[in-house]
Protein backbone atom coordinates (compact mmCIF):
# COMPACT_ATOMS: atom_id res chain seq x y z
CA UNK A 1 0.00 0.00 0.00
CA UNK A 2 1.30 3.76 -0.40
CA UNK A 3 1.95 5.59 2.84
CA UNK A 4 4.16 8.82 3.61
CA UNK A 5 6.38 7.47 6.34
CA UNK A 6 10.09 8.75 8.13
CA UNK A 7 12.75 5.99 8.29
CA UNK A 8 13.65 7.47 11.38
CA UNK A 9 13.36 10.39 13.63
CA UNK A 10 14.38 13.72 11.67
CA UNK A 11 13.72 11.67 8.46
CA UNK A 12 12.25 13.57 5.52
CA UNK A 13 8.57 12.18 5.64
CA UNK A 14 8.41 10.28 1.92
CA UNK A 15 6.15 8.24 -0.10
CA UNK A 16 7.01 4.64 0.34
CA UNK A 17 5.25 1.16 -0.47
CA UNK A 18 4.18 -1.02 2.76
CA UNK A 19 2.50 -4.49 3.45
CA UNK A 20 -1.32 -3.58 4.16
CA UNK A 21 -1.76 -4.37 7.89
CA UNK A 22 -4.25 -7.02 9.08
CA UNK A 23 -7.01 -6.31 11.96
CA UNK A 24 -6.20 -8.51 14.88
CA UNK A 25 -9.00 -9.26 17.25
CA UNK A 26 -11.26 -5.98 18.73
CA UNK A 27 -9.67 -4.08 15.58
CA UNK A 28 -10.62 -3.02 12.29
CA UNK A 29 -9.36 -2.16 9.18
CA UNK A 30 -10.14 1.21 7.46
CA UNK A 31 -9.40 2.05 3.78
CA UNK A 32 -8.39 5.07 3.82
CA UNK A 33 -10.08 8.26 1.99
CA UNK A 34 -9.02 11.00 3.70
CA UNK A 35 -6.86 12.05 6.12
CA UNK A 36 -6.10 14.81 8.90
CA UNK A 37 -3.00 17.32 9.08
CA UNK A 38 -2.16 18.14 12.46
CA UNK A 39 1.33 19.75 14.03
CA UNK A 40 1.89 16.47 16.30
CA UNK A 41 2.74 14.77 12.98
CA UNK A 42 5.36 16.70 12.07
CA UNK A 43 6.85 16.74 15.98
CA UNK A 44 6.38 12.73 15.83
CA UNK A 45 8.32 12.87 12.55
CA UNK A 46 11.02 15.48 14.11
CA UNK A 47 11.65 12.94 16.92
CA UNK A 48 10.39 15.99 19.20
CA UNK A 49 8.36 13.86 21.18
CA UNK A 50 10.99 10.78 20.90
CA UNK A 51 11.32 10.18 25.22
CA UNK A 52 7.64 10.00 25.56
CA UNK A 53 6.81 7.10 22.77
CA UNK A 54 8.35 4.15 21.45
CA UNK A 55 8.16 4.06 17.69
CA UNK A 56 8.79 1.28 14.95
CA UNK A 57 9.90 2.04 11.73
CA UNK A 58 9.56 2.78 9.30
CA UNK A 59 6.38 5.21 11.07
CA UNK A 60 3.22 5.67 9.19
CA UNK A 61 2.58 9.47 10.13
CA UNK A 62 -0.74 10.91 10.83
CA UNK A 63 -3.74 10.40 13.32
CA UNK A 64 -6.61 11.69 11.69
CA UNK A 65 -8.99 10.06 9.04
CA UNK A 66 -12.00 8.72 7.76
CA UNK A 67 -12.87 6.10 5.12
CA UNK A 68 -14.42 2.67 4.83
CA UNK A 69 -14.27 -0.24 6.97
CA UNK A 70 -12.40 -2.83 4.92
CA UNK A 71 -12.50 -5.67 7.31
CA UNK A 72 -12.94 -6.31 11.06
CA UNK A 73 -11.21 -8.79 13.89
CA UNK A 74 -12.37 -11.48 16.03
CA UNK A 75 -14.76 -10.06 18.55
CA UNK A 76 -15.62 -7.04 16.86
CA UNK A 77 -19.33 -6.65 17.07
CA UNK A 78 -19.90 -2.32 17.06
CA UNK A 79 -18.54 -1.64 13.65
CA UNK A 80 -19.43 -3.60 10.48
CA UNK A 81 -17.93 -4.11 6.75
CA UNK A 82 -18.64 -1.24 4.59
CA UNK A 83 -19.84 1.31 7.12
CA UNK A 84 -18.06 4.93 6.73
CA UNK A 85 -15.90 5.69 9.82
CA UNK A 86 -13.80 8.69 10.99
CA UNK A 87 -11.73 9.08 13.94
CA UNK A 88 -7.50 8.93 15.24
CA UNK A 89 -5.71 5.66 14.02
CA UNK A 90 -2.23 6.14 14.97
CA UNK A 91 -0.09 3.46 16.69
CA UNK A 92 3.59 4.64 16.89
CA UNK A 93 4.52 1.56 18.29
CA UNK A 94 3.50 -0.59 15.46
CA UNK A 95 4.43 2.11 13.15
CA UNK A 96 0.85 2.51 12.29
CA UNK A 97 -0.71 6.07 11.25
CA UNK A 98 -3.73 7.92 8.59
CA UNK A 99 -1.34 8.78 6.09
CA UNK A 100 -1.39 5.09 4.08
CA UNK A 101 -4.13 3.51 1.87
CA UNK A 102 -5.24 1.57 5.08
CA UNK A 103 -4.71 2.15 8.69
CA UNK A 104 -5.94 0.01 11.86
CA UNK A 105 -7.60 1.05 14.75
CA UNK A 106 -9.15 -0.37 17.76
CA UNK A 107 -12.95 -0.90 18.00
CA UNK A 108 -13.21 0.39 21.36
CA UNK A 109 -10.81 3.49 20.45
CA UNK A 110 -11.78 6.73 19.27
CA UNK A 111 -13.44 5.97 15.95
CA UNK A 112 -17.05 5.85 15.56
CA UNK A 113 -19.64 6.14 12.23
CA UNK A 114 -19.53 9.29 9.95
CA UNK A 115 -22.98 11.04 10.42
CA UNK A 116 -25.19 11.18 7.19
CA UNK A 117 -24.27 14.36 5.22
CA UNK A 118 -20.70 14.52 6.19
CA UNK A 119 -18.04 14.27 3.86
CA UNK A 120 -14.75 12.55 3.87
CA UNK A 121 -12.43 15.48 3.64
CA UNK A 122 -14.65 16.95 6.38
CA UNK A 123 -14.67 13.85 8.75
CA UNK A 124 -10.78 13.51 8.36
CA UNK A 125 -10.19 17.28 9.46
CA UNK A 126 -12.63 16.90 12.52
CA UNK A 127 -11.10 14.23 15.34
CA UNK A 128 -7.68 16.11 16.84
CA UNK A 129 -8.79 19.78 16.47
CA UNK A 130 -12.41 19.34 16.98
CA UNK A 131 -12.07 17.24 20.16
CA UNK A 132 -8.84 19.13 21.67
CA UNK A 133 -11.20 22.21 21.65
CA UNK A 134 -14.26 20.46 23.03
CA UNK A 135 -12.60 18.96 25.72
CA UNK A 136 -10.84 22.45 26.76
CA UNK A 137 -14.48 23.99 27.00
CA UNK A 138 -15.75 21.18 28.89
CA UNK A 139 -12.58 21.86 30.93
CA UNK A 140 -13.23 25.19 31.72
CA UNK A 141 -17.08 24.95 32.47
CA UNK A 142 -17.23 28.30 31.03
CA UNK A 143 -21.04 30.00 31.12
CA UNK A 144 -23.48 32.94 30.37
CA UNK A 145 -22.32 36.05 31.04
CA UNK A 146 -18.59 34.67 31.42
CA UNK A 147 -15.75 36.32 29.40
CA UNK A 148 -13.39 33.72 27.74
CA UNK A 149 -9.91 34.82 25.78
CA UNK A 150 -8.83 32.17 22.52
CA UNK A 151 -5.11 32.57 22.05
CA UNK A 152 -4.14 30.83 18.89
CA UNK A 153 -7.94 31.20 17.78
CA UNK A 154 -7.28 31.36 13.30
CA UNK A 155 -6.18 27.66 13.24
CA UNK A 156 -7.85 24.54 13.26
CA UNK A 157 -8.37 24.44 17.49
CA UNK A 158 -8.79 27.72 18.33
CA UNK A 159 -11.77 28.03 15.25
CA UNK A 160 -13.73 24.98 16.87
CA UNK A 161 -12.64 26.46 20.11
CA UNK A 162 -14.37 29.96 19.27
CA UNK A 163 -17.67 28.04 18.22
CA UNK A 164 -17.87 25.71 20.84
CA UNK A 165 -17.24 28.91 23.52
CA UNK A 166 -19.79 30.84 22.19
CA UNK A 167 -22.37 27.78 22.00
CA UNK A 168 -21.72 28.10 25.80
CA UNK A 169 -23.62 31.61 25.94
CA UNK A 170 -19.83 33.49 27.48
CA UNK A 171 -18.77 35.90 25.52
CA UNK A 172 -15.71 35.30 23.01
CA UNK A 173 -12.66 37.21 22.61
CA UNK A 174 -10.43 36.07 20.18
CA UNK A 175 -7.02 36.77 18.92
CA UNK A 176 -6.88 37.31 15.32
CA UNK A 177 -4.67 39.49 12.25
CA UNK A 178 -7.14 42.06 10.33
CA UNK A 179 -7.37 39.46 7.14
CA UNK A 180 -8.98 36.58 9.49
CA UNK A 181 -11.07 39.28 11.82
CA UNK A 182 -14.27 38.43 9.60
CA UNK A 183 -13.76 35.25 9.71
CA UNK A 184 -13.30 34.68 13.53
CA UNK A 185 -16.40 36.55 14.00
CA UNK A 186 -18.69 34.85 11.85
CA UNK A 187 -17.66 31.79 13.85
CA UNK A 188 -18.91 33.55 17.06
CA UNK A 189 -16.47 35.99 17.98
CA UNK A 190 -17.81 38.94 20.14
CA UNK A 191 -14.37 40.61 19.76
CA UNK A 192 -10.99 40.17 18.57
CA UNK A 193 -7.22 41.52 19.20
CA UNK A 194 -4.47 41.39 17.34
CA UNK A 195 -0.73 40.52 18.79
CA UNK A 196 1.08 42.44 15.60
CA UNK A 197 -1.30 45.91 16.86
CA UNK A 198 0.61 45.89 20.05
CA UNK A 199 0.26 44.39 23.83
CA UNK A 200 -2.70 41.74 24.29
CA UNK A 201 -3.45 42.63 27.61
CA UNK A 202 -3.50 46.27 26.81
CA UNK A 203 -6.27 45.19 24.26
CA UNK A 204 -7.92 43.17 26.47
CA UNK A 205 -8.13 45.57 28.96
CA UNK A 206 -9.57 48.52 27.10
CA UNK A 207 -12.09 46.27 26.15
CA UNK A 208 -12.89 44.64 29.94
CA UNK A 209 -11.00 46.92 32.61
CA UNK A 210 -11.62 44.51 35.27
CA UNK A 211 -10.45 41.43 33.74
CA UNK A 212 -11.71 37.89 32.09
CA UNK A 213 -12.86 34.75 33.71
CA UNK A 214 -11.21 32.32 31.39
CA UNK A 215 -8.13 31.59 28.99
CA UNK A 216 -7.93 28.86 26.29
CA UNK A 217 -4.61 29.54 24.88
CA UNK A 218 -2.82 26.95 22.33
CA UNK A 219 -0.34 29.04 21.03
CA UNK A 220 1.82 30.76 24.30
CA UNK A 221 4.57 30.14 25.96
CA UNK A 222 5.09 30.07 29.49
CA UNK A 223 6.41 33.49 29.71
CA UNK A 224 3.83 34.60 27.38
CA UNK A 225 1.51 32.75 29.63
CA UNK A 226 2.20 34.67 32.42
CA UNK A 227 2.03 37.56 31.34
CA UNK A 228 -1.60 36.26 29.98
CA UNK A 229 -3.10 35.55 33.49
CA UNK A 230 -2.86 38.71 34.80
CA UNK A 231 -6.08 38.88 32.78
CA UNK A 232 -7.98 36.66 34.85
CA UNK A 233 -10.62 37.67 37.63
CA UNK A 234 -10.03 36.15 40.94
CA UNK A 235 -10.92 32.29 40.42
CA UNK A 236 -9.99 32.85 36.69
CA UNK A 237 -9.16 29.53 34.69
CA UNK A 238 -6.30 29.04 32.41
CA UNK A 239 -5.74 25.91 29.92
CA UNK A 240 -3.04 25.37 27.90
CA UNK A 241 -2.71 22.55 24.75
CA UNK A 242 1.23 23.66 24.84
CA UNK A 243 1.88 23.01 28.77
CA UNK A 244 2.86 26.53 29.46
CA UNK A 245 1.11 27.32 32.46
CA UNK A 246 2.63 26.52 36.62
CA UNK A 247 -0.85 24.91 37.94
CA UNK A 248 0.64 25.24 41.56
CA UNK A 249 1.50 29.25 41.18
CA UNK A 250 -1.62 30.10 39.40
CA UNK A 251 -3.67 27.98 42.33
CA UNK A 252 -1.18 30.52 44.63
CA UNK A 253 -2.66 33.24 42.77
CA UNK A 254 -6.45 32.06 43.05
CA UNK A 255 -6.87 30.75 39.76
CA UNK A 256 -6.85 27.44 38.46
CA UNK A 257 -3.98 26.68 35.86
CA UNK A 258 -4.59 23.11 33.51
CA UNK A 259 -2.02 21.83 31.06
CA UNK A 260 -4.34 19.74 29.07
CA UNK A 261 -3.98 16.21 28.15
CA UNK A 262 -6.13 15.00 25.62
CA UNK A 263 -8.45 11.90 26.35
CA UNK A 264 -10.33 11.21 22.91
CA UNK A 265 -13.06 8.54 22.59
CA UNK A 266 -15.63 7.33 20.10
CA UNK A 267 -18.56 9.44 22.64
CA UNK A 268 -16.70 12.13 22.45
CA UNK A 269 -16.64 12.24 18.64
CA UNK A 270 -19.69 11.48 18.48
CA UNK A 271 -20.64 14.73 20.14
CA UNK A 272 -19.03 16.99 17.79
CA UNK A 273 -21.27 14.66 15.02
CA UNK A 274 -24.31 15.91 16.33
CA UNK A 275 -23.22 19.45 16.66
CA UNK A 276 -21.53 19.64 13.13
CA UNK A 277 -25.20 17.80 11.94
CA UNK A 278 -27.17 20.28 13.45
CA UNK A 279 -25.22 23.19 11.84
CA UNK A 280 -23.61 24.78 14.69
CA UNK A 281 -20.05 23.62 14.18
CA UNK A 282 -17.99 23.98 10.56
CA UNK A 283 -14.77 22.65 9.99
CA UNK A 284 -12.73 25.28 7.59
CA UNK A 285 -10.27 23.40 5.05
CA UNK A 286 -7.60 26.02 3.87
CA UNK A 287 -6.29 23.24 1.35
CA UNK A 288 -6.58 19.61 -0.03
CA UNK A 289 -3.36 17.74 -0.82
CA UNK A 290 -2.76 14.25 -2.63
CA UNK A 291 -0.39 11.75 -0.51
CA UNK A 292 2.47 12.11 -1.94
CA UNK A 293 2.67 15.98 -1.40
CA UNK A 294 1.84 15.15 2.46
CA UNK A 295 5.56 15.92 3.09
CA UNK A 296 5.56 19.58 1.64
CA UNK A 297 2.53 20.30 3.56
CA UNK A 298 3.83 18.92 6.73
CA UNK A 299 6.39 21.59 6.45
CA UNK A 300 4.43 24.29 5.17
CA UNK A 301 2.28 23.79 8.27
CA UNK A 302 5.66 23.78 10.53
CA UNK A 303 6.46 27.19 9.11
CA UNK A 304 2.92 28.11 10.90
CA UNK A 305 0.57 30.63 9.92
CA UNK A 306 -2.50 28.16 9.45
CA UNK A 307 -5.70 29.56 8.45
CA UNK A 308 -8.00 26.50 8.84
CA UNK A 309 -6.92 22.80 8.47
CA UNK A 310 -5.20 20.95 5.73
CA UNK A 311 -6.74 17.63 4.40
CA UNK A 312 -4.53 14.92 2.62
CA UNK A 313 -6.75 13.34 -0.40
CA UNK A 314 -5.42 9.59 -0.32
Amino acid sequence: MRAIAVSEYGATPAPTHLPRPEPGPGEILVKMIAAGLNPVDWKIADGMLKDALEARFPLILGQDGAGVVEAVGEGVTRLRHGEQVYGMFRDVERGIGSYAEYALASEDGPVTRMPAGMIYTQAAAVPTACGTAMAMVDEADLDTGQTVLIVGATGGVGQALVQLAALTGAKVIATARDDMTGTIRRLGADETVDHSQGDLNDQVLRLHGDGIDAILDVASDTQGAERLAQLLRPGGTYISTTWSVNPDAMEAQGHRGVNHVGAPSAELLDRLSDLIDAGKLRVMIEREVPLEAAGDALADNRAGGARGKTVIRI
